[in-house]
């Protein structure tokens, strides 16, 4: 188990990469971040981009799951242009990601322990 101190240093900001977050949202089909790069006095950082970034979600027999990517785009306007095709690119590769683990979880193997052939049972476990 990690020991407190190390638990405190992972979970430390790092003041030299702060933004300022603004979500906007047309409340139907996913919302972008706007991501403007400050400094640790909450003043605009010049020196970086500001990042946009993407979220919808998808529905599953399991729930929602969160859809997440970047966009890369120089305003707000052109960052909700671009957001349907990214949008449908990240729940494309989603479901592959979701399909490959499926089809992992369907191969696993089964393997039996204890002596093979005779006398008695071997426990069959699950990787």
């Amino acid at each position: 188990m990690a020991t407190p101190e190390l638990r405190s240093a992972e979970l430390k900001l790092d003041p030299d990469k702060l933004y300022l977050e603004e979500v906007f949202t047309d409340r139907r089909i996913g919302s972008i971040r706007r991501l403007t790069p400050v400094t640790k006095d909450s003043k605009p950082d010049m020196d970086r981009s500001v990042l946009y970034v993407g979220d919808t979600q998808v529905m599953t027999p399991a729930g929602a799951i969160p859809i997440a990517f970047e966009i890369g785009a120089g305003s707000l306007g052109e960052a909700a242009e671009k957001f349907g095709a990214l949008a449908a690119e990240a729940i494309e590769r989603t479901v592959r990601e979701l399909q490959e683990l499926r089809r992992q979880a369907a191969s696993s193997i089964v393997v039996p322990q204890g002596p093979i052939g005779g006398g008695g049972g071997g426990k069959i476990q699950l990787p």
